[in-house]
């Protein structure tokens, strides 16, 4: 039986789902989810991300947080941790750039979140010393500061979407029209923490939510404020949530979000104001939102890519000079990427950002 069999058989016996509930099973189920049964990244892949584009983006963000550690009196013990850490890329570069980090890496333990057993041991074989894996961030122990970098995590955590109808809203459902997996509205309704977008939008509007990423951001941001911990988080999205920006991507490519459930990325723009007043309501001070380009041009990228440009020639220089328009360039990721840090209040920002 295909997921989608799975999914229609459900819908037949419960009624239409929520998009939150077709993205969860699509991308999480224990034997069709899109991230248990495959390596997504790469060329070979459906898509590819920032540390697998360039070395420079992991070793900037390494240097960043190796920056914050110092400035916060280089505690004897941290939990490093990343979120959705793909193959291991980012974390590898994030190691190899701060080994001259006096201390640093004798105060780290490395946690990954990964859910993929296939990414668990591609991580285990591109990064060079122990990992400890868990299914979640609640599983990392909590007994240390926290130094978290969670790249294009948020992007892939469910959403739901309503759509403005009068005084009310309309919930995006998926159900079935002839045997096939459609979309289509429910009734109207006025949940709770949709009343504040009301005197924002007109009729036909489209706002998503995402409850699993506040409450992540939420156990984030008690972390960092308790143990005076830091937390990058760089992802595509923007300020406020506004328009439908749910997608599937296969083969570097859009496609209908219907067509194979499982065999898709599901992925939606990340509300940063949504992450910043659910971080900020748990005690911990927020950076503003930062475009990526700025942000790495903050951290040095451009000094790092003529350092590692005079030793290339040929076609590496061309792909090198690529990578670094690819990262920053407000017409490709500078701008459609963000970044934003969670820190203690009263301590220093970390570097790339104005508090």
């Amino acid at each position: 039986m295909s997921l989608k069999d799975v999914l229609i058989a459900r819908i037949r016996a419960a009624g239409p789902m929520t998009l939150a509930d077709y993205m969860s099973e699509c991308l999480t189920h224990p034997r069709h989810g899109y991230y248990v049964t495959r390596d997504p990244l790469g060329t070979a892949g459906d898509f590819t991300t920032a540390p697998e584009i360039s070395q420079m983006f992991g070793e900037l963000l390494g240097l960043c947080l190796a920056q914050a550690w110092t400035d916060r009196g280089s505690p004897s013990s941290i939990q490093l941790v990343e979120l959705g850490p793909g193959r291991g890329t980012l974390m590898a570069d994030l190691l190899r750039a701060t080994r001259g980090v006096p201390g640093f890496h004798e105060a780290l333990s490395l946690h990954m979140v990964e859910a993929s057993p296939i990414l668990r041991d591609k991580q285990r074989e591109t990064v060079s010393r122990p990992i400890f894996h868990h299914d979640s961030l609640g599983d990392v122990p909590d007994d240390a500061p926290l130094y978290l970098v969670a790249n294009e995590f948020f992007d892939a955590l469910p959403i739901r979407q309503f759509r403005r109808d009068g005084p009310a809203w309309r919930e995006r459902v998926v159900g079935l029209s002839e045997g096939a997996l459609v979309f289509g509205l429910s009734g109207p309704s006025r949940p709770e923490p949709l009343e504040p977008p009301l005197a924002d939008t007109r009729e036909g509007d489209v706002v998503e939510t995402s409850a699993p990423s506040l409450a992540i951001v939420r156990d984030i941001a008690r972390r960092v404020a308790a143990r005076n911990g830091v937390a990058l988080i760089v992802d595509y999205g923007g300020w406020r949530s506004l328009g439908d920006t749910f997608q599937a991507v296969s083969d570097h490519a859009t496609v209908d979000p219907l067509d194979a459930p499982g065999a898709a990325d599901l992925t939606a723009h990340v509300d940063f104001e949504a992450l910043s007043q659910a971080a900020s309501a748990d005690g911990v001070a927020v950076t503003p939102m930062t475009p990526q380009g700025v942000f790495l041009e903050r951290l040095g990228i451009t000094v790092r890519a003529e350092v590692l440009a005079a030793g290339m020639s040929g076609d590496a220089i061309e792909r090198h000079i690529a990578a670094h328009r690819r990262l920053t360039h407000p017409e490709e990721m500078g701008t459609l990427f963000k970044a934003m840090a969670l820190y203690r209040p009263k301590t220093p920002a970390p570097p790339g950002f104005d508090p």
